[in-house]
């Protein structure tokens, strides 16, 4: 979940569409070689970025005790920033992971105590976003999300997960501090199988150094990293035997096995929502609450749109001028520009063009923000006004909370968006196949589909289609359930939505496990 998640070149896999995955991982009790992620390699291998120079950083750690009143209840914590070397079979040290722990004190058994994974998306992100989204600490912004100029501040965050589990923040390798080995092919590291081999090696080392194998495990990944999450599922279960008690998808990639099409049906519900809340469509509509809205939406992306777009040019010219009508009505566009769509609104124009005549652009990862442009008779927007209003806040104070709290005194730079292309995407539909295995196979899997109505880097739309099409068995599929939030990509940047998303997610994480 931004450029960082999707902020990085690769467009969220063009834009959540179809970003494909590897083959599950195979099975058996003896795990793949590190560098080999038991998956076929591409037919031809991406090639090795030049090796790094300096030294990999020796494992260290910093150890710091805190209090914060979280959940209503004051809760004392240690907090744990350090670096873990994974390494090949025969000792060759591939990779440092930078991680920090929260553990609640005084808990008389922490064997019994939940432990979430938390990390983000991109790929090529660095976890400080859902760190100081999620974490004990929060960044300071406005109720409903914007920044605020400098200085800036952290604040308790008394809607963190703290207060229901441990919580374990990672940088996937080559973002924030973790780093390949020196003289290692990036290559074994960028791809969906690949980096799920790469964190459940960090998740097995994480169990076995702090003694957490008894322990209910979750995984809680934003944007690409709930790509991640369903890939590492069925990982940790073939790789290490590790088996999870839920997983949380937080604005999740549609990861699903899709026609070119697809992609249209599946933002429509979002434009039509993010149309809603602008106040841009008829007032029958504008009456509908939120729910009611995106309900409509739905049935109109899949019913009469979905039909019009599988006859082409076969429409006649009535069926073809009612189509651009309702689209119209349901989009807030003009008919005009509908047609020179061809039916087909691309999100990147429609951040210009919704607001055009008001020389305003709309945001990607947050709909309801709005930007200026130099031009605005050009066809795509320069910036996403979303994630510039907070992302100076979340960076600098990233920097500061981590040196000056967590008293972790480095001069190595923190990544926030790495380049880790090529990235290797797999096989189409094969994670939703690798998160549908393991729920069939770990029956006691649950899964928190976690969304926001106004999230144009992942819309709520695609993963609803990847869970109905999974081909679960009912017994399977009721272990998934959905939350919705009038918020965007990072709902937790809002005041009302992130107290909705800590209750959720709490409540998730408390009926997943036998106290």
């Amino acid at each position: 979940m931004h450029m960082r998640m999707d902020r990085i070149a690769i467009p969220l896999l063009a834009v959540c569409a179809v970003f494909a995955q590897g083959d599950p991982q195979q099975r058996g009790r003896n795990r793949a070689p590190i560098d080999q992620p038991a998956t076929s390699p591409p037919a031809e291998p991406a090639p090795a970025q030049p090796a790094r120079r300096a030294p990999l950083p020796e494992e260290k750690s910093s150890v710091t005790h805190h209090s914060a009143r979280i959940g209503g209840q004051q809760l004392n914590y240690t907090a744990t920033a350090a670096t873990y070397i994974v390494r090949a079979d025969d000792g060759t040290p591939k990779a440092s992971f930078f991680f920090v722990a929260y553990t609640k004190d005084d808990v008389p058994d922490a064997s019994k105590r939940p432990l979430s994974i938390v990390y983000n998306g991109g790929p090529g992100s660095g976890s400080l976003f859902t760190h100081m989204g999620l974490g004990p600490k929060r960044i300071v912004l406005t109720d409903d999300g914007y920044g605020m100029p400098a200085p800036y501040s952290v604040v308790e965050n008394g809607d963190s997960f703290l207060d229901a589990s441990d919580l374990v923040f990672v940088d996937a390798i080559s973002t924030g501090y973790s780093r390949p080995a020196p003289g290692e092919n990036t290559a074994q590291f960028y791809g969906i199988v690949q980096d799920a081999t790469y964190f459940s090696d960090f998740i097995y080392q994480y169990l076995t150094r702090n003694e957490r194998w008894a322990s209910p495990k979750y995984l809680i990944g934003e944007s690409y990293g709930t790509t991640r999450s369903a890939q590492l599922a069925n990982v940790l279960q073939h790789r290490h035997q590790i088996y999870l008690n839920g997983v949380v998808l937080v604005s999740s990639v549609g990861f699903g096995n899709w026609g070119a099409d697809d992609r249209s049906k599946f933002f429509l519900p979002t434009l039509v929502t993010s149309a809603w809340y602008h106040h841009l469509l008829p007032p029958d509509l504008q009456k509908l609450t939120m729910d009611e809205i995106a309900q409509q939406a739905r049935q109109f992306a899949h019913g009469e749109y979905a039909a019009a777009l599988e006859k082409g040019d076969q429409l006649s010219p009535g069926e073809y001028q009612k189509i651009v009508h309702d689209m119209a009505r349901f989009t807030g566009l003009s008919p005009k520009y509908i047609e020179q769509t061809n039916l087909r609104i691309s999100p990147q124009r429609w951040f210009k063009e919704l607001m055009r005549d008001k020389r305003r652009t709309v945001g990607r990862l947050d709909s309801r923000f709005v930007g200026m442009d130099v031009d605005a008779a050009g066809e795509r927007n320069e910036y996403d006004s979303s994630e510039a209003s907070y992302e100076g806040a979340y960076s600098a104070m990233f920097q500061d909370y981590v040196r000056r709290d967590l008293k972790w005194n480095t001069d190595g730079y923190y990544t926030i968006t790495a380049n880790v292309r090529p990235w290797d995407q797999g096989q189409p539909g094969a994670v939703a196949e690798a998160l549908r295995s393991a729920m069939t196979e770990q029956t006691h899997l649950k899964v928190l589909v976690v969304c926001g109505y106004y999230d144009l880097a992942t819309p709520f739309n695609g993963i609803e289609h990847t869970v109905s099409h999974m081909n679960l068995e009912p017994p399977v599929r009721k272990n998934i359930s959905f939350t919705y939030y009038e918020a965007g990509h990072m709902m937790y940047i809002d005041r009302k939505a992130r107290e909705k998303l800590h209750k959720d997610v709490d409540d998730f994480i408390n009926a997943n496990y036998k106290h």
